[in-house]
């Protein structure tokens, strides 16, 4: 096939394509003319403020603006890379993410697959409903139920502690532990959220597959193993992708409210990192630099878990 061959049917594919398009439209306009505020708020809210990413290339400065600042090239990602204090924290950031990962992302999973097992409604119902209602509590609200639950004054936890002939610990000011408590308080506010979406999931296997291999002599746990498993593996995979976006996140706002001078060796992640840094010391184009290199890392994860599920799962988010 010649090089002009291949242009023309490439041509003819995106008028095909185009005029589909406007078929689609005209058949389906009042569809389309909802998608109009959720694009507009996308543009406005996301992408306009995009612009604000030469900040990081810029010596800013507040009075002049943006435009009338000058140009310093690569110079904050630089000192970003040398950073002594951003390597611990990058660390912090990391270490944060994966204890999450390994500790949390499965107990939906599990917990789905147990409440699937059960077969008394009201009972069902009344555990599910017991733990995804903390997904509904700020993360203020929830901080300050675990300082009650873990203080060394008059804490419940300490108290039985103490109780049982041990010393109080001090969880919010011990770098040891620290880290578990924001594991510990993560899991209990959005391990219910995550099990309902796994048991949506779970809702829309075939229940004919079931019976199919009670016949069969399948026992509980094979069912699980070759049909439950199975069945929420796509889920399970486009959870694990999105979650891979949020390594370097690390569960900002919760640290931020539950954290202190005490434990910011290990608790100190890059979003308090920039907060610190681009409110507290005022350093905005230092801050936008650290902002710009999350947000790249984040995509270069989603794309390459994605590449990952499609290689060995043959299947992806796209």
């Amino acid at each position: 096939m010649t090089e002009k061959s291949v242009r023309s049917a490439k041509k003819n594919v995106k008028k095909s394509y185009t005029r589909q398009l406007w078929i689609d439209i005209r058949k389906d306009w009042d569809l389309y003319l909802a998608l109009i505020p959720g694009i507009a708020f996308l543009l406005l809210f996301k992408y306009t403020p995009m612009y604000g990413i030469i900040i990081a290339f810029k010596d800013f400065n507040i009075f002049e603006g943006m435009s009338a600042s000058p140009w310093v090239g690569w110079k904050h990602f630089e000192k970003l890379i040398s950073s002594a204090s951003f390597l611990q924290v990058f660390q912090n950031t990391l270490l944060i993410s994966v204890y999450k990962i390994v500790f949390l992302f499965p107990l939906p999973i599990i917990i789905a697959i147990l409440l699937n097992e059960l077969k008394h409604i009201a009972f069902k119902r009344s555990v599910q409903t017991v733990i995804y209602l903390p997904h509904f509590l700020s993360w203020v609200i929830v901080s300050g139920l675990f300082i009650d639950l873990l203080s060394t004054n008059g804490g419940i936890v300490n108290k039985m502690i103490v109780a049982l002939g041990g010393e109080p610990i001090r969880f919010f000011l011990d770098s040891h532990i620290f880290r578990s408590v924001l594991v510990a308080s993560a899991g209990w506010k959005d391990l219910g959220w995550n099990t309902i979406i796994y048991l949506a999931a779970l809702a829309g296997i075939d229940p004919g597959l079931y019976e199919s291999a009670k016949m069969d002599g399948a026992n509980r746990w094979k069912q699980i193993i070759h049909i439950t498993l199975p069945g929420l593996l796509p889920i399970i995979l486009l959870m694990f992708i999105l979650r891979l976006g949020y390594v370097l996140e690390a569960g900002t706002e919760q640290v931020l409210v539950m954290y202190n001078p005490s434990v910011y060796n290990v608790a100190d992640v890059i979003g308090t990192y920039v907060y610190r840094i681009g409110l507290g010391e005022q350093d905005y184009s230092f801050s936008t630099a650290v902002g710009v290199f999350e947000s790249v890392v984040a995509f270069i994860l989603i794309i390459s878990g994605n590449s990952l599920s499609r290689k060995f799962f043959g299947r992806g988010i796209w």
